[in-house]
């Protein structure tokens, strides 16, 4: 797909991570809309980018804010569900106070977040693009967590659930022309990274990482245009990690 003149809906768009895919994007040629539940965030975008306030959680939301997409520009072309929060609890902890045992809500809350908002938007973009006969692309932000990460039962089975709707959605949607994939970062310097990860642990992810260091936004957000832009890679979960295994 052509990225320049493109109309692409990013979710969790307003800062870190989404904020930079979607700077990247609007940077090659697109027409970036926003998807965000953060006000401030959203009034501190720049005017190149329309910022759209949602719960990506609620289906009625969802369909409404692609609606809305495609009254206005024609048609939705790429969304890129990056939406979701850095959750970490082991599911044993012996010096809880509160009970030992991983919060069953918290678990819930956490793939609601992480996992069925990526069904709940994608399901209102795919009917859009199916119903305008738009050759669209998906692109789901998944994580290395996705493999199994020790400390993040929760966030590492969401992700997980992402890689696999990713590919189911391949096969099921090429028929239509439209391409699903997944952009799976490694550790990456973000404010929600460091803001999870103490320092000594950063150090410890930087010296089993073959690279060295953490990766940046910004090389997270050229893999994501690089599946956009080539129109034979579908199905595929890209790993974005420095070479990092856990």
């Amino acid at each position: 797909m052509q990225i320049d003149g493109a109309v692409a809906l990013v979710t969790g768009g307003a800062k870190g991570l989404g904020r930079a895919i979607a700077g990247h994007l609007q940077g090659l040629g697109a027409t970036v809309v926003v998807a965000d539940r953060d006000h401030a965030a959203l009034d501190a975008l720049p005017a190149e980018l329309s910022g759209k306030c949602i719960d990506v959680t609620r289906p009625e939301e969802a369909r409404s804010l692609v609606a809305a997409i495609v009254e206005e520009h024609g048609r939705i072309d790429v969304l890129i569900n990056n939406a979701g929060v850095i959750f970490s609890e082991p599911l044993v902890n012996i010096m809880n106070p509160n009970g030992i045992m991983h919060d069953y809500g918290r678990f819930r809350d956490s793939l609601t977040l992480n996992l069925d908002s990526v069904f709940i938007m994608t399901s209102a973009a795919v009917e859009q693009m199916i119903m305008r006969r738009t050759r669209g692309v998906i692109v789901n932000i998944s994580s290395i967590s996705a493999c199994g990460n020790e400390g993040q039962t929760a966030y590492s089975a969401a992700k997980a659930g992402v890689n696999a709707m990713t590919v189911t959605w391949s096969k099921e949607l090429g028929r239509w022309g439209i391409r699903c994939n997944a952009v799976a970062p490694g550790f990456i310097g973000t404010e929600s990274t460091r803001g999870a990860l103490n320092e000594a642990h950063i150090r410890h992810i930087q010296e089993n990482t073959p690279l060295r260091r953490l990766g940046a936004a910004d090389e997270v957000a050229q893999a994501v245009a690089a599946v956009i832009g080539n129109d034979f890679i579908n199905g595929v979960i890209l790993d974005v990690n420095g070479g990092l295994t856990i």
